[in-house]
């Protein structure tokens, strides 16, 4: 029942009770309970515990005296992190006390108690399982964090964390040093004497090329037995509700869901957690078009879908409306998208602007393709028109494979261009409003040998998982490109690749084709980038990837062998493209202050407050 029942609803005290009009419920217009006169609540200095992770806080809301004290370390959340409140008392009061501040998570926390016997703590075959102990770790763990879309934390700061007595932070590693997956849990008990005897578990993440199958019920099995021996009674994580994968793991490994909410600040890093709901046929979106959408809508600027198969979207902002094709948009012009689609035209016009370029020719008679042969050495034989790498041969060697590789460019375009093979990293370089945003490394397809897998197994699960990670947009073709490349190897696809032993696959780092694609961003040489900025003034583009073939990133030497016009903008984590893009789009929305988020935010100096003097500082 609305208000309490030694009182009126009229709003004069109940007789006999002495309560003061001020300190009374009433009941306003329509039925909603109102405070006539409220009184703020002086609650007493908090001890409240707020552990830095360097990817943001965990604050505990149960040790703070009241709920005041929590929003105010939570409005101290630093740019490019993400802090994170649980067990916060009366969690939804707290929100509805700062809806235009606070949004409850859409996750769901789920309970796992112990011991866990069910959990298998034995790692997969060929796998490692130790804490974190170097910076190089830290480093790989970083690059998983990226990969999986989740923010980064400075090296040192990860390290500095997982020497805590109260936090242990785990690796899984192959027998060749790669590491491949990670977890950190909190043990409660020993940061704040919990009366509840609990820890939780954070930051559960595996590599999604090169984990194998089991990593993640393995890291859970290591943590259960481990927080077993210290006397815990249960481990806490959270998950997002839409995580069903997740979640269904979660449930047959024995945990089960219980009412803990988790409250996080409004902020940009957070904004598709809570932002109004996504336009009509948003969810037919590709990634690429996706993030476009994403990043207008948390501008406040009206996305509508207008040919999602297409990934065709229309932008509003107040009179300013503008469509797009992912990163395509009406600034490009016709003429700009008509130099890069004809590889033929784009080598003319870096050439002209003194850039450098491979040798090459539009594909003719057999014998002047095998005099170019001849003269050149091995070649790439791709269609003058095309994308994603489709009809693309590397690595040609003699006339007859010429021949061939010629008809398989043929049937997607009939003007085939001949370059010679150049050596060296494959980067991309993208370039937004003639300024380098991104660049990375593209690398082909390869699997890693098992000893019990056949390689066309190995490649067949490898395809799998990136076409889950990246929404169906990258897959291992089984062509002859793939079974070239192999047989060039010394191996047939038929072979069983020994354990720990990894096999390029293909010749192309399209991702399209299976490639996977590594931030160098920081690393880029002022030649290259220089370069690149000049290819697309040249081609009076305003967004386009720009291929180079370079002896190394950090390196001068290059050949420019490409330029899209419609570059991947979500293939570059943990670089900008997409708040870059739509700066472009919609200046007045760009924010001076914006920046990247680098993998390496903003140092902060705060204190990890806790109960115990020992906790008493984590820098980050």
């Amino acid at each position: 029942m609305d208000g309490d029942a030694d009182r009126t609803a009229g709003g004069a005290p109940h007789p006999g009770t002495g309560d003061p009009p001020a300190a009374r419920e009433v009941i306003g217009p329509g039925g909603d309970p109102r405070i006539a006169h409220p009184e703020v609540e002086q609650a007493p200095p908090s001890p409240g515990v707020a552990l830095d992770c360097g990817w943001g806080q965990i604050v505990f809301g149960q040790t703070f005296a009241h709920r005041s004290q929590a929003a105010e370390v939570l409005r101290a959340e630093v740019e490019g992190t993400r802090d994170i409140c649980i067990y916060l008392r009366d969690a939804h009061v707290f929100v509805a006390e700062h809806p235009d501040e606070f949004f409850v998570d859409p996750s769901l926390t789920y309970r796992l108690d112990l011991p866990a016997e069910q959990i298998s703590p034995e790692p997969p075959a060929n796998v490692t399982i130790t804490e974190l102990q170097t910076i190089d770790e830290a480093d790989a763990v970083n690059a998983i964090y990226a990969r999986n879309g989740m923010v980064t934390a400075p090296s040192d700061v990860l390290l500095q964390v997982a020497s805590r007595p109260e936090v242990q932070h785990l690796v899984a590693s192959l027998s060749t040093g790669r590491v491949v997956g990670t977890v950190t849990v909190v043990d409660h008990a020993a940061l704040f004497n919990d009366p509840a005897n609990g820890a939780s578990l954070w930051c559960l993440t595996v590599d999604p090329d090169a984990a194998p199958v089991g990593l993640g019920q393995a890291l859970l099995g290591r943590l259960a037995a481990e927080l077993t021996a210290r006397g815990r009674a249960f481990v806490d994580l959270s998950v997002l509700a839409d995580n069903t994968g997740a979640i269904r793991l979660y449930k047959r490994l024995g945990f089960r869901q219980v009412p803990e909410l988790v409250v996080k600040r409004k902020s940009p890093i957070n904004e598709r957690l809570f932002r109004a709901s996504p336009p009509e046929h948003y969810d037919e979106l590709n990634p690429y078009a996706k993030i476009v959408a994403d990043e207008a809508m948390r501008r406040g600027i009206r996305v509508e879908v207008t040919d999602p198969q297409w990934g065709e979207l229309r932008l509003t902002q107040g009179a300013h409306v503008i469509y797009t094709r992912e990163s395509l948009s009406e600034l490009t012009s016709a003429l700009a998208m008509a130099r890069c689609d004809d590889k033929r035209v784009t080598r003319r016009v870096l050439s002209d602007a003194g850039l450098r370029i491979p040798r090459g020719m539009t594909a003719g008679d057999d014998a002047a393709n095998a005099d170019f042969l001849e003269r050149v050495g091995p070649v790439v034989v791709k269609p003058a028109r095309g994308e994603q790498g489709r009809g693309i041969t590397v690595g040609v060697r003699d006339p007859e494979s010429l021949r061939r590789a010629i008809a398989e460019a043929r049937a997607h375009c009939p003007d085939v261009l001949i370059e010679e093979m150049v050596p060296g990293e494959d980067i991309r370089v993208l370039v937004i409003d003639h300024q380098v945003v991104a660049a990375a490394v593209r690398r082909p397809a390869s699997v890693l040998g098992d000893g019990t897998h056949t390689i066309a197994e190995l490649i067949e699960r490898q395809s799998r998982r990136r076409a889950a990670a990246t929404g169906g947009e990258s897959q291992i073709p089984m062509d002859h490109g793939t079974t070239d490349t192999v047989a060039d190897a010394g191996w047939s696809m038929d072979d069983v690749l020994p354990q720990g032993e990894e096999l390029t696959v293909r010749r192309t780092a399209n991702l399209h084709t299976g490639g996977t694609i590594h931030d160098v961003t920081a690393d880029l040489h002022p030649v290259l980038a220089e370069a690149a900025v000049a290819a697309s003034r040249a081609l009076a583009i305003p967004v386009t990837g720009i291929d180079v073939l370079a002896t190394a990133p950090d390196q001068p030497d290059y050949v420019i062998i490409e330029a899209n016009e419609r570059p991947g903008l979500a293939n570059h984590e943990p670089q900008p493209t997409t708040e870059r893009f739509v700066d472009l789009l919609f200046p007045t929305t760009a924010s001076p202050t914006r920046s990247a988020r680098s993998g390496k935010p903003r140092r902060r100096a705060r204190r990890a407050r806790g109960t115990d003097p020992g906790n008493a500082t984590v820098q980050g």
